[in-house]
């Protein structure tokens, strides 16, 4: 446990930090779990539903500085490939 009263306050919110930054992490891969789900039911229109809520916080993730832009634009054109897979 550090002494310093500074390095105190930085392991607080590291550890608040940390514990945002997973729950988001686990939001965005339920969202994308929930698109793959709908494929596999061959459910278009809640594909599409659930892929434009994935979409949306990939590119929040990014913007937050959580995952890279190409890790958001691969699982986007992946999801989409998936969806348009249906016909």
């Amino acid at each position: 446990m550090p002494q310093i009263r500074s390095q105190k306050k930085r392991v607080k919110t590291n550890h608040k930090r940390t514990l945002a930054v997973a729950s988001q992490k686990s939001a965005l891969k339920t969202s994308i779990k929930k698109v793959l789900a709908a494929v596999d039911a061959k459910d278009k229109e809640a594909a599409l539903a659930a892929y434009s809520v994935a979409s949306s916080k990939l590119d929040k993730s990014v913007a937050k500085g959580i995952h890279h832009k190409n890790y958001a634009s691969r699982q986007k054109a992946r999801l989409a490939k998936a969806i348009n897979a249906l016909g």
